[in-house]
C-alpha cells in the first residue's frame, strides 16, 4: 500500500460487498485490526461503514456487528431494507447503499486527501473519477483472487491504487480466541448479508 504520512485519510466501507469478498477468500474480518492498520497510514479522519438492515424483523444477523462497530470507532450509516416480489413470486430483499456512500464521500472530500473505498462494485467508477477531479487520491480495496473477481475491471482501472484484499489477510483476519465473550469472536456468517448479496446480483442481472 502507498500512503503519505501527511494525507488525511477516510475509509468508506460497502459492508455487504466487503463481507462477500472476505467470505469468498475464506476468512473472517477483524474490524479492530482493520481500523488500526489504516490509522497507521496517515492522518486518519474516520471510517464509515454502510449497510442496510431489516428493521421490521425481531432479529437481524448483522445487528451484533453493527452495534459493535458503532461502539468501536466506526461511523455507521444504515437504512431499512426494501422487500419486493420477483416475477416468479419469490420474496426478495434489496439493501443497496450506493447513493448514501457516494453522496457522503463527495460531501466529506473537502476535508480529505485520500479516500479508501472498500468495494468492487463497478457503479462506483464515476464516484472515483469525480473525487479525482477534485484532486483527491482514491484507493480501492477488493479482490481479483476469486472466481469471478469481486472487483469490476473499470473500477480497478480508474482507482489511483488497487489494494488486493487477500494481501492484507495477515493484518486484518480475525484470530481464533478461546474466550467466547471476546467481541472479536462474534460469528462470521451473517445470513442477512448473504441474502442481500444474492438478491443484489439477481437484481443487477435483470431477474427482478
Amino acid at each position: 500500500m502507498e500512503f503519505h504520512p501527511s494525507e488525511r485519510i477516510a475509509l468508506f466501507i460497502d459492508g455487504a460487498n466487503l463481507y462477500a469478498a472476505a467470505k469468498s477468500l475464506g476468512f473472517d474480518m477483524d474490524y479492530k485490526r482493520l481500523l488500526k492498520l489504516f490509522q497507521r497510514q496517515g492522518r486518519f479522519v474516520r471510517a464509515l461503514y454502510y449497510t442496510a438492515i431489516a428493521e421490521d424483523q425481531e432479529y437481524s444477523s448483522i445487528r451484533p456487528l453493527i452495534d459493535w462497530l458503532d461502539y468501536n470507532g466506526f461511523t455507521m450509516v444504515t437504512k431499512p431494507t426494501k422487500e419486493f416480489t420477483d416475477p416468479a413470486g419469490r420474496r426478495k430483499v434489496k439493501g443497496n447503499m450506493d447513493i448514501e456512500l457516494t453522496v457522503q464521500a463527495m460531501q466529506l472530500s473537502e476535508q480529505l486527501d485520500h479516500i479508501v473505498l472498500f468495494s468492487g462494485d463497478g457503479d462506483y467508477r464515476v464516484l472515483v473519477e469525480a473525487l479525482q477531479l477534485r484532486g483527491k487520491r482514491v484507493s480501492v480495496v477488493s479482490t481479483l483472487k476469486t472466481q469471478p473477481p469481486m472487483i469490476a475491471d473499470e473500477l480497478r482501472r480508474q482507482a489511483d491504487q488497487f489494494i488486493e484484499l487477500s494481501d492484507l489477510l495477515r493484518e486484518i483476519a480475525r484470530e481464533k480466541s478461546e474466550n467466547s465473550n471476546d467481541v472479536n469472536t462474534m460469528p462470521g456468517d451473517y445470513d442477512d448479508y448473504d441474502e442481500y448479496n444474492e438478491n443484489e446480483e439477481s437484481y443487477e442481472n435483470g431477474n427482478a
